[in-house]
């Protein structure tokens, strides 16, 4: 019984495991962006909107965890086919539960900037939360690979 104590403790601190949300801030750029020419705009923010970014689209790990977690849950209930089927139902609703729980925690607070730019045109920016941006605010653009990372000027 300890033993199953110790995986199933093992296995939630697995399963809270969280993606690295930073990749989602202005500040950070991937490591296909480094190195390269970008070019640089400015423009004012003219709206923000909450919003959430879904850092994983799959949560295998939650997934796995429930799954495993809820099968040794459910082989603890009654005896012979009565424990495997409540094992089996166990696993699945742990599966269910773990991977409804890994998405959530990869979930990182956003914003949705329109932004606009100095030339006349209008663009929306999603990336991590930052209080420092607020519609008036000045703003630094880098684009580059597909990409924009936004940033307010002080």
């Amino acid at each position: 019984m300890l033993q199953r104590l110790i995986l199933i403790a093992l296995l939630a601190a697995a399963v809270t495991g969280c993606a690295n949300s930073d990749v989602y801030s202005g500040d950070v750029y991937t490591k296909d962006r480094a190195k390269q020419v970008q070019t640089v705009s400015y423009g004012t923010i003219v709206s923000t909107r909450p919003v959430k970014i879904q850092a994983e689209e799959n949560s295998i790990l939650g997934t796995i965890g429930g799954g495993v977690v809820g099968g040794l849950l459910g082989s603890t209930i009654g005896g012979g086919t009565g424990r495997s089927l409540a094992a089996a139902g166990g696993a699945i609703a742990g599966a269910a539960a773990g991977k409804a729980a890994g998405d959530k925690l990869n979930q990182v607070d956003g914003v949705e900037l329109e932004i606009k730019q100095d030339n006349g045109s209008s663009i929306v920016v999603v990336q991590k939360a930052d209080p420092s941006f607020q519609p008036g605010a000045k703003v630094r653009l880098t684009q580059g690979n597909g990409s924009v990372n936004a940033a307010v000027v002080p």
